[in-house]
C-alpha cells in the first residue's frame, strides 16, 4: 500500500472512532508512522483536506457495498434487509459499524466547513440515488421513490447512530422490520 492511501486508511479509521475533533495530526502520524512532512507532501492543505479524502474513499465503498447488495435482490424490501443485516452482523462481532458509519463527522464539521459538507452531502445523495434506483424497479413513482429514498437513509443512518450508542444492534433490527411496512404502506 502506498503512504497516501496508507495515511487515508488509517485516518478514516480513527475519524470514525474518535472524530474529527478528537483527532490530532500527531497520532495520524504515530499511528502511520510517518513524519510531519510525508502527510503534508501528501495533503499539503493538512487535516481537513485529508478528512475529505477519507470521506471520498468512504463514499467509493460505501456506495459500491450497496450497490452490491442491491444488485443482488429482486426487491428493495429483499435488498433492504440483507443490508441491515450485514450491519447488525458486522456490529455484533465487531461491536461497531466503522465501515459505513460517518454521522459523527458530519456533525462536528459539517456547519463549519463547506468542503466538508460538500463531501458528506454527495455521499448521502449517491445512498438516496441506490434506494431510489430500486424502488423505481419495485414499480413506485420517482416522486414516491426519491421520498421513501430519504426515509430510508434517514432511518438506517439513525439506526446505525443509535446502535452505537445503546452499544445494542436492537435499534437495526426494529427499522429491518419497519422499511417494508413503511413501504407496503405507500401506494406504488
Amino acid at each position: 500500500m502506498d503512504t497516501k492511501s496508507l495515511i487515508i486508511e488509517v485516518a478514516t479509521k480513527l475519524f470514525q472512532e474518535k472524530g474529527y475533533i478528537g483527532v490530532g495530526l500527531s497520532e495520524i502520524l504515530k499511528a502511520c508512522n510517518i513524519s510531519k512532512g510525508s502527510l503534508y507532501h501528501h495533503f499539503p492543505d493538512g487535516k481537513e483536506e485529508l478528512l475529505i479524502a477519507c470521506l471520498d474513499s468512504l463514499n467509493e465503498v460505501i456506495t459500491q457495498d450497496i450497490e452490491d447488495i442491491f444488485n443482488q435482490f429482486s426487491t428493495t424490501n429483499e435488498a433492504i434487509e440483507a443490508m441491515i443485516d450485514k450491519l447488525i452482523l458486522n456490529f455484533e462481532t465487531e461491536g461497531t459499524i466503522t465501515g459505513y458509519t460517518f454521522s459523527s463527522i458530519v456533525s462536528e464539521m459539517a456547519s463549519l466547513s463547506e468542503p466538508v459538507r460538500n463531501a458528506c452531502s454527495l455521499l448521502y445523495s449517491k445512498m438516496q440515488q441506490i434506494y431510489s434506483k430500486k424502488l423505481v424497479a419495485d414499480g413506485f413513482s420517482t416522486e414516491v421513490a426519491n421520498s421513501l429514498a430519504l426515509t430510508m437513509v434517514a432511518t438506517v443512518e439513525g439506526g446505525m447512530m443509535l446502535c452505537l450508542t445503546q452499544k445494542s444492534s436492537h435499534p437495526l433490527k426494529i427499522i429491518s422490520q419497519v422499511i417494508p411496512n413503511i413501504l407496503k404502506d405507500y401506494t406504488k
